[in-house]
């Protein structure tokens, strides 16, 4: 389900080469304040709740318990993943920016497995934002979940299709499950 992968962009203040994406707006939201932490390591969670890092415990208990592996809370992901890094911060970015399913050409969700696909689709036609399918663009299917470099290679895998017009405007959805956290980048080429 996580493979590894690096991926960069390049951001420059003029235009370079026949087409060039433009960065619009990048609007940032978390769910930290409201949500236990869903991924971690080098800790084990307590009876309340919080998190004991490895300092409290000895050697013995950190090879016993696997302390330093990387753990997820799949039930809390499920639960609240959409909701939490969809949903609640794109209504206010419709709200406030007046985004409409017309106002995009490619949606590029950053998306960690299939099974995220469907709740994606539903949360944005509840929305009233339904972005028709054949309109977003994913590699998950080719390159899997590259973690962090998932956004950048799918953004360059999508530029260098040579699918990507002039005007045509992208709406990236990047979620965060670790502390909840999404980002969203609006880019029209240019």
């Amino acid at each position: 389900m996580l493979s590894d992968g690096a991926g960069a962009v390049l951001l420059e203040r003029e235009p370079r080469g026949p087409l060039s994406l433009r960065v619009d707006w990048i609007d940032l939201s978390s769910a930290a304040h409201e949500l236990p932490v869903c991924m971690y390591a080098g800790a084990e969670k307590n009876a309340e709740g919080g998190l004991d890092g490895w300092g409290r415990k000895s050697p013995a208990e950190w090879q016993s318990e696997s302390t330093f592996a990387v753990k997820q809370d799949v039930r809390l992901l499920n639960d609240n993943i959409v909701r939490a890094t969809l949903g609640e911060p794109l209504a206010a970015i419709i709200e406030r920016r007046g985004l409409k399913a017309a106002d995009i050409d490619w949606f590029l969700p950053h998306l960690s497995s299939q099974y995220f696909v469907e709740p994606v689709s539903q949360c944005l036609e509840a929305l009233g934002l339904p972005i028709p399918r054949e309109r977003w663009f994913s590699n998950l299917a080719s390159k899997g979940n590259t973690g962090s470099a998932s956004p950048y290679i799918m953004l360059d895998e999508l530029f260098r299709s040579g699918r990507v017009k002039p005007g045509q405007k992208l709406l990236m959805f990047v979620p965060e499950s670790g502390r909840f956290s999404s980002g969203f980048i609006y880019m029209e080429a240019v």
